[in-house]
């Protein structure tokens, strides 16, 4: 495989696409395989758990993890969910098993929560840093890097209700990740959707992140919502259009800064890639990604030694009642499509609703309306 001298691993990050099911997708990416063009695949792991994997994806996943090239990345753990239940203990144990028939190099997953019974189409929701949800969120990392012997790490959260949370996710992730040596994923697009949305340049925010631990870049595209409130469209995280080239411009100081990389992935749902043009498209910034990675200078670049720290696992997992309640209740309020004035004016100890902005409101009702029926 691409990538490799000697069986000692070059310095410069291997670059390669968070691997769709879809035959739209595969059809889109034959090209890049057929030239060797993929040089790591992410697999949302916990995706396919209620349905058989197709033998071609089988193999082709294995292909990637028996050449140490493939990194998988969940979506339903809920990292910050205020109580444990049963699903997440069934989780972990899934991830077991998937660790044991396939090697993957590293395993991540979303931060934020999704508390509602319908979670395999959830979509996850900030959380304000208070030391209680940073005690909850390490609890449940924690348990997370017990479970497997590879580094574990945490993704940045497009969506945000106020700058505040804005401001504050690059501190939140990095106290999250002290106690377990875990790493990041710094996507590149849920930070364009907050600059977009919130008005602050897209390398302020990066500046705010813990860029030595960030181990992997996430590039995709998105789209744009009409503002109900005459004001700029909201910018979304919907993984079906081309990169902005906004991020394009950051993209090569971005890889500068993170001496840690090891691997750049870039996304795009399977069903999204239907036209010729939109294939074509597709392996345009793929290509464009390429060179600016090869533009860049890697050498002098950090060795990432890992090892596993020991951790004291409380001997029940933590929970907090009050936030677990304000959570459904938020989720809810989102759900019923109430009104913005009367979400703001909510009388909740961890959510700081008086700060949210009222767009973005409207637009987590409409992802939790999409996403979360009850």
């Amino acid at each position: 495989m691409p990538g490799l001298r000697n069986g000692i691993k070059m310095r410069k990050p291997l670059l390669g696409v968070s691997m769709m099911a879809e035959a739209d997708f595969v059809s889109a990416i034959l090209p890049l395989l057929q030239n060797n063009s993929i040089e790591v695949l992410e697999w949302s792991f916990d995706t396919l758990y209620h349905t058989h994997e197709p033998d071609w994806l089988c193999d082709l996943l294995n292909f990637y993890a028996e050449n140490n090239r493939l990194i998988g990345h969940g979506v339903y753990y809920s990292l910050l969910d205020a109580r444990w239940t049963a699903r997440q203990e069934q989780w972990l144990e899934k991830l077991k098993e998937e660790v044991q028939q396939r090697k993957y190099n590293h395993i991540t997953e979303h931060f934020g929560f999704m508390n509602t019974d319908n979670f395999h189409q959830g979509v996850p929701l900030p959380v304000s840093l208070h030391p209680k949800t940073l005690q909850i969120g390490k609890d449940r990392l924690n348990r997370l890097q017990e479970a497997v012997d590879i580094p574990v790490g945490i993704e940045n959260l497009a969506f945000s209700l106020s700058v505040d949370d804005v401001k504050e996710q690059g501190m939140f992730l990095d106290k999250l990740t002290e106690d377990s040596n875990g790493f990041l994923i710094l996507d590149l697009h849920n930070i364009y959707c907050q600059s977009c949305n919130f008005g602050v340049e897209m390398q302020e925010i990066i500046n705010l992140y813990p860029l030595d631990k960030v181990k992997e870049i996430h590039l995709s595209g998105g789209s744009w919502q009409e503002s109900v409130y005459g004001k700029m469209p909201v910018r979304r995280d919907t993984h079906d259009d081309v990169i902005p080239e906004d991020i394009f411009s950051v993209l090569p100081a971005v890889l500068t800064q993170c001496q840690s990389l090891e691997y750049v992935i870039i996304e795009r749902l399977g069903h999204t890639l239907k036209t010729e043009e939109e294939k074509s498209n597709f392996l345009h910034d793929f290509n464009k990604v390429k060179t600016i990675i090869e533009a860049s200078d890697w050498k002098n670049r950090r060795e990432n030694n890992w090892t596993k720290k020991e951790i004291q696992l409380a001997e029940k997992p933590v929970e907090d009642l009050v936030l677990y309640e304000e959570q459904s209740r938020l989720t809810r309020l989102l759900f019923d499509n109430v009104g913005a004035a009367a979400i703001k004016d909510q009388d909740f100890h961890y959510f700081k609703t008086e700060n949210w902005d009222p767009e973005m409101i409207l637009t987590a009702q409409n992802i939790i309306k999409k996403w979360n029926p009850y």
